[in-house]
């Protein structure tokens, strides 16, 4: 029995002896596989879970208007966290005061609230307390200099995070022509469009994981520091800007629209200088919702009749002064009304005072007599304009313009006469813009453009050049008559509203019907034009969608406002940049008014003078150059004078004008 015992016991020490045994030689084959077979991959693997490479986006370049604001810049910013564990216990308790202080002026919090704050972070191993977040470069190394932190990452504890952060200084002001980017392949605007440019290249930062998913830099500087992009000079005038979304938003505001336009584009170049785009929000404010500008392609109605002038003068197949009787308001064509605003018609009236009226009955009349039988002549100039297809705008997003081409399965008998009055055609704002600045250019259409220059400081990379798309739309002869149709407009036909004798502007009313013949029909109400009428610097248009009926529709009175509005502004407010051929041009009454300043101020010296319907400045010179003392009331020209002239008078004595 005993010795049976004896083997069980000995068999059991021997099996387990064994069974450490073996798990020993597993271990070490283990450990051996480890550090020698493998050991690379372990510690490469070990590193990736705690060493990160983390990128560091570069700043992305500033884009500029063209009198130099900045529309977008990227600005760096810091956050700073404080790792309780990093400092040792001699530093945390030498530097906890003063660092409690610094952190307490710079933050506007108590002393005692930081020293009890930083504390408990070293008591519960906090390696991620926030100090500070949103702070700009110069704050950021302000901080970096305080007690403690100063001694850098490990001995102080200071950890810091950088990202970019893209401003807008003018706010909502031109927000989606300027636009985004987002996930390197989303955006709008300038910003997306040109972000081979604006966008430079990244470091890259080497962090440790600490604890929670929390990482910290190893060191203090970046391995590989990120390279700015390059900036843009855009043609934004940030004056003309300003003046063009507050005068579409008070029409907007106004007539209670849903959605409207304004472009203002120079003359000769084809430069935009304004473009607002402002669509109602829920709670009834508006802002830049969209670029209906550039992107909104609709029947623009009336304005397109300026293309049935061109053709039908520049191809002589009418005159200014060809009549056309308009038959009570209303014609058929193909058993198909085509009506007059004005339900009496107009009577008999030429070609000219047609367009002036908007007589749709007048230009579709003239327009089909000449190209019924060969609508391809008509349709050609359209075409060699350019209208019918994409301009190819800096900025994406361009909508699709619409003009049906004889033989295609869209033409009837109704396309070209309806096309006539802008209808059954489809065109984007800046699109129609282009035809109207063709002719106040001088019959030289240009291409619209955003942005002058790509720059690296104050160096060059790119230069964009103003384009022709057309060189010469129509004849000098033309020319000079459309120009004066457009005067006409404003001072005696449909926008005679917008009429002011000391400032001259041309252009052309539009109020189309949007989604005719559906129970969701609404008006677009359009000005566009150029001024001033005589040399034209500027062209403009302005559309405005849905306004409210009960308040008002038709483009002369919705949209015309804005327009004069931005054009008596731009020339009243910007600083005046007139050159003067010479300045020893006499004026009459100048000189007449200095000749009586200089007999009063040289008069008898012991007498008052008579200073009555004198301007106040210049009494006041005369009468203390004299030694008295002058006080005023009111402002102006001299109404009345306290002492009667030829009174004796001494020195120092008071003497009052009373100006209105």
């Amino acid at each position: 029995m005993g010795v049976k015992k004896e083997n069980t016991t000995s068999y059991r020490l021997f099996t387990v002896a064994a069974i450490l045994i073996f798990m020993s030689i597993a271990v070490s084959v283990k450990l051996f596989n480890i550090q020698w077979v493998n050991g690379q991959y372990y510690r490469e693997l070990a590193k990736e879970r705690s060493v990160h490479n983390f990128e560091i986006p570069a700043n992305k370049g500033n884009i500029y208007s063209v009198d130099g604001s900045l529309l977008a810049t990227s600005i760096p910013e810091y956050a700073i966290y404080f790792d309780a564990i990093s400092p040792s216990d001699e530093n945390f308790e030498k530097f906890l005061v003063p660092l409690s202080t610094e952190l307490s002026k710079f933050f506007k919090k108590p002393a005692g609230y930081y020293q009890s704050e930083l504390r408990k972070a070293r008591v519960t191993k906090n390696r991620y307390f926030l100090i500070g977040k949103k702070l700009s470069f110069t704050q950021y190394m302000t901080v970096k200099k305080f007690p403690l932190f100063k001694l850098g990452p490990y001995k102080g504890g200071v950890i810091t995070e950088q990202k970019t952060v893209r401003k807008y200084p003018v706010g909502q002001i031109a927000n989606r022509t300027i636009g985004y980017e987002k996930d390197g392949n989303q955006g709008k605007g300038l910003e997306y469009a040109f972000r081979k440019y604006l966008n430079g290249k990244s470091g890259h930062r080497l962090m440790q994981k600490i604890a929670k998913n929390q990482w910290k830099p190893i060191h203090d500087a970046n391995e590989l520091e990120p390279l700015d992009g390059y900036d843009i000079v855009s043609t934004i005038d940030v004056y003309i800007q300003d003046i063009a979304h507050h005068a579409l938003l008070k029409q907007l505001e106004q007539y209670k629209a849903d959605h409207g336009c304004v472009v203002v584009m120079e003359t000769q170049t084809g430069e935009i200088r304004a473009i607002a785009n402002l669509g109602r929000k829920k709670d009834g404010t508006y802002s830049e919702i969209d670029n209906y500008a550039i992107k909104e392609s609709h029947e623009p109605g009336s304005t397109f009749k300026l293309m049935d002038l061109i053709a039908l003068l520049d191809d002589k197949k009418a005159d200014t002064s060809s009549v056309y009787n308009s038959n009570g308001g209303v014609i058929y064509i193909h058993n198909k009304p085509v009506k007059d605003s004005n339900k009496h018609g107009y009577g008999s009236i030429s070609l000219a005072r047609g367009f002036e009226v908007s007589s749709n009955t007048v230009l579709v009349q003239a327009t089909y007599k000449a190209y019924k039988d060969n609508p391809w002549q008509f349709i050609n100039r359209i075409n060699s304009y350019g209208l019918n297809k994409k301009m190819g705008l800096q900025i994406k997003g361009e909508g699709q313009p619409v003009i049906h081409q004889p033989g295609s399965k869209f033409w009837s008998g109704t396309t070209l006469p309806w096309m006539a009055f802008g209808y059954g055609v489809s065109m984007t704002p800046l699109q129609t813009l282009s035809l109207y600045n063709a002719i106040a250019n001088n019959g030289k259409m240009m291409k619209p453009f955003f942005v002058k220059e790509v720059k690296e400081w104050n160096n060059t990379i790119k230069k964009y050049e103003p384009e022709v798309i057309n060189p010469k739309i129509c004849s000098d002869e033309t020319l000079a008559k459309i120009k004066k149709v457009l005067e006409n407009v404003v001072k005696k036909g449909t926008g005679k509203g917008l009429y002011s004798a000391d400032f001259s502007m041309a252009g052309k009313t539009g109020t189309a019907q949007v989604n005719y013949n559906t129970p969701d029909m609404y008006y677009a109400s359009s000005f566009v034009g150029y001024f001033p009428a005589d040399h034209p610097k500027y062209s403009c248009i302005v559309v405005v969608h849905k306004p409210d009926k009960t308040v008002g529709y038709y483009g002369a009175d919705v949209a015309g406002p804005v327009f004069k509005r931005i054009a008596q502004k731009i020339f009243t407010d910007v600083p005046s940049t007139n050159k003067f051929e010479s300045v020893k041009v006499k004026n009459k009454k100048q000189e007449v008014d200095y000749a009586t300043y200089y007999s009063k101020s040289q008069g008898n010296a012991t007498q008052i003078p008579d200073v009555k319907g004198m301007p106040g400045m210049d009494a006041i010179s005369i009468l203390e150059n004299l030694g008295l003392k002058v006080k005023v009331t009111g402002i102006g020209k001299v109404k009345s004078q306290s002492i009667a002239p030829g009174t004796s008078f001494k020195k120092n004595q008071v003497i009052t004008l009373e100006l209105s």
